[in-house]
């Protein structure tokens, strides 16, 4: 590390503009050749995906989304109104004339009146109905422009006594408004750093620093996506995460720096010293942020490859900013860095070491762990159980569009079909299945078993359609079963599995139907299945990943269990804020939440891998720290902890500072799941930051002692050797008075 450091340092024009000329190939390079990101994904052996690829074999036209528009009149007009059947047949029209729409029947004949005035889609009291619009492509595969026509064909036949809206997936992607929070994240980010570090040029480095690699990551994924399967959202969170990050790497590295200067280093070595001691800790937690990523290829589902492909270039791409582009630009700017009081200090009082002082908050914070290390981590520990209880109610699913914003075409669709059917309406099933006739004598004893089941809707018996083969023999069914729970409620999760092992098999006998439960609700239980089911072994193999290299990093059993621990401890407060803000609706109304949903099934995963990462940062920062002082000190413990806690503490939560104002951000935005990402992730490195490593941790560490560095001889051996300790640290590395030879040097260059 010394030496790439010294050769950065004296090559710094070099190593600039080859950064800079490396960022604008990428850029133009993926302007030239366009970008090819792709939303497809798919769950191998469910029902729901099994009934997506047979309608796509044999009725291709029935295989894509599902959307429901409802309409619905106000005072004492009804439906039978010659003027409203003539708006609605006008709309129908509109909607068949779109690209990716199967043809469209209107409820009402040409002559206005309605096809069938009692049928089920139409409300006892005539004031709501509703029909089904299918397209022959998936919502992922439509792009927002055509979504928004879709949706703007329906809305705009509104007025005059009729409200016309609509819902399903494709009207809820032409809803989410696009937000990026990353301008307001770098602008948060710059006055934290201000404030830190009272220095213009050491504010803008570590931002520079990150925005330069996530330019170049930007342009690299834009081009994989052409050789690998990314979804459309992989930019943004490659620059969600990376900003988060890149700026903590680079912050750690330009505080050490600082140290050192303050210690009485010259501008060079100081740098040198920087990124042989913190570098390396960037360098390690950088390689454990990219393990915990690239661990959702354990989940087998291939739309989070990419993401997991996209996070981890962002991740290494900005780690090797900070330990090249960093140190390049710190040698240009020497000791501008520091801050003018640091300089006056200085010249007027000479060098002091930081970590050993007496006086500030954080030494005097250490010293209170040091003194009483079962108190500390006791309040704390208290603190987070209070934080994660929560976790245990933990509800995976997808929230319905009863909790879209008040006035939105979903949430307006949602109410009527509710006010006028009953919630089940607004999530209906689907009964899939090919038969050789007409009606079929099997299928129909399986939908009287269905429609016979508790749960779903008795007033509305399941409808069957039937469509004729594309290989030409036999029909394809269609039956919708209208459930009479929400889609994000638990009972209709029941209701689905239940149909599926018990209702369905025993109905279907020895008939050969293969009867598949499907439908978007059902899509959204078997994402949540199939995420569940994987969850245990992509948290196992991610934390004996981790475990396996620090150990072999720090030479110790205790240091990575405790932080295995510790990490799961903060992924559990994360998860129990979720539960409390969305499950149960605490503060809800606060950031502009309509109503309660289960946690977004994917959320645990996307959380625990960026969590465990960005955990595990702070976690080698401290720990290193704290090493490299225990080797200094000669092997006392408490002064190793104490020194290190007092040096990295202010760092620590300054870096954490700023991924939760960056991660905070999102909550503005009016995306429920943007809101879920941003409040889990502040609150889990709110948790982290604060009470697990400037509590917790040192205080568990104080309590074991010298058993933290023990490690097994026969096992030190066999381990290949790799270590976050500086080159040529040893006890004599920094004197006593570390200005002696160095102070004149530097305090002539601050004047």
């Amino acid at each position: 590390m010394r030496t790439l450091a010294a050769w950065c340092v004296h090559h710094r024009r070099i190593v600039v503009l080859s950064w800079i000329l490396v960022l604008v190939v990428s850029i133009f390079t993926v302007s030239a050749v366009g970008t090819n990101y792709s939303n497809n994904f798919s769950f191998p052996h469910t029902q729901s995906f099994d009934a997506i690829n047979l309608l796509k074999s044999v009725a291709p036209s029935h295989s894509g989304d599902q959307e429901q528009v409802v309409f619905g009149t106000s005072g004492d007009a009804k439906l039978t109104d010659p003027a409203i059947a003539q708006r609605i047949n006008t709309m129908v029209g509109k909607i068949n004339a779109l690209p990716n729409v199967t043809q469209v029947t209107s409820p009402y004949d040409k002559d206005g009146n309605l096809s069938d005035p009692t049928g089920p889609n139409i409300s006892k009291d005539q004031t709501v109905g509703f029909f089904q619009v299918n397209f022959d492509k998936q919502t992922q595969n439509i792009s927002n422009a055509e979504a928004k026509k879709f949706v703007n064909a329906v809305t705009e036949t509104s007025g005059h006594g009729l409200t016309v809206a609509v819902t399903g997936p494709l009207a809820e992607q032409a809803n989410n408004q696009s937000f990026s929070s990353t301008g307001l994240g770098v602008l948060l980010a710059l006055i934290v750093l201000l404030l830190i570090f009272g220095s213009v040029f050491a504010a803008l480095l570590p931002i520079l620093s990150a925005l330069l690699a996530l330019g170049t990551a930007i342009g690299v994924i834009g081009l994989l996506s052409h050789v690998l399967a990314m979804p459309s959202i992989s930019p943004e969170l490659t620059l969600l995460i990376g900003l988060g990050v890149g700026v903590d790497y680079a912050l750690f590295i330009v505080t050490r720096h600082r140290q050192g200067l303050v210690a009485g280093r010259d501008v060079e070595s100081s740098i040198i010293n920087a990124v042989n001691t913190s570098g390396r800790a960037v360098l390690f937690a950088g390689i454990i942020v990219c393990i915990a990523l690239l661990g959702m290829f354990a989940l087998g589902v291939s739309f989070l490859y990419g993401l997991a492909v996209a996070a981890a270039i962002g991740v290494a791409l900005t780690m090797v900013a900070a330990l090249t582009l960093l140190p390049a630009m710190l040698g240009f700017i020497g000791p501008k860095v520091m801050s003018r009081k640091q300089k006056r200090n200085l010249t007027e009082n000479g060098p002091r070491v930081i970590g050993t002082d007496s006086k500030g908050f954080w030494p005097n914070w250490a010293d209170r762990v040091q003194k009483h290390p079962v108190l500390s981590a006791g309040v704390a520990l208290i603190i987070i159980v209070a934080i994660a209880l929560p976790f245990f109610s933990l509800q995976l699913g997808s929230a319905d569009q009863g909790t879209d914003p008040a006035g939105t075409p979903t949430r307006v669709a949602f109410d009527m079909l509710s006010k006028g059917f009953g919630p089940g309406f607004t999530g209906p099933l689907e009964l899939v299945t090919v038969v050789p006739q007409n009606p079929d004598p099997a299928l129909e004893k399986v939908v009287a078993a269905v429609a016979a089941q508790p749960g779903v809707v008795r007033s509305t018996p399941p409808t069957t359609q039937y469509i004729p083969n594309k290989a030409g023999d036999g029909y394809v069914a269609l039956t919708t079963v209208y459930p009479t729970t929400a889609p994000q409620d638990a009972a209709t999760t029941d209701l689905v599995n239940h149909l599926r092992d018990t209702t369905v098999p025993q109905a279907v006998g020895h008939s050969g139907l293969n009867v598949l439960v499907a439908g978007t609700t059902a899509i959204y239980i078997d994402f949540a299945n199939v995420l569940s089911s994987k969850l245990p072994l992509f948290i196992g193999l991610v934390v004996i990943l981790s475990f396996l290299l620090l150990m072999t990093v720090f030479r110790s059993l205790v240091i990575p269990l405790t932080a295995a621990v510790m990490n799961l401890l903060s992924i559990g407060a994360a998860l129990g804020i979720l539960v409390a803000v969305f499950q149960w609706g605490d503060a809800g109304s606060l950031i502009g939440l309509q109503g309660t949903s289960p946690v977004e099934a994917f959320l645990p995963v996307m959380l625990f891998a960026i969590l465990f990462g960005l955990s595990m940062d702070y976690q080698v920062f401290l720990v290193s720290r704290m090493h490299e002082e225990y080797i200094k000190s000669g092997g006392n413990n408490r002064i190793a902890v104490r020194n290190g806690l007092a040096a990295t503490g202010k760092t620590i939560t300054a870096a954490a500072l700023i991924m939760i104002l960056v991660f905070g951000s999102f909550i503005l935005g009016g995306n429920r799941v943007i809101k879920e990402f941003g409040i889990g992730l502040a609150g889990g490195i709110l948790v982290d930051a604060l009470l697990i490593r400037m509590a917790i941790v040192p205080s568990i560490m104080m309590m074991f002692g010298k058993a933290n560095w023990w490690f097994p001889a026969w096992l030190d051996r066999i381990l290949p050797k790799l270590s976050v300790d500086a080159d040529d640290l040893d006890t004599s590395q920094m004197p006593e008075d570390p200005g002696a030879e160095a102070q004149p040097e530097l305090a002539g260059t601050l004047k």
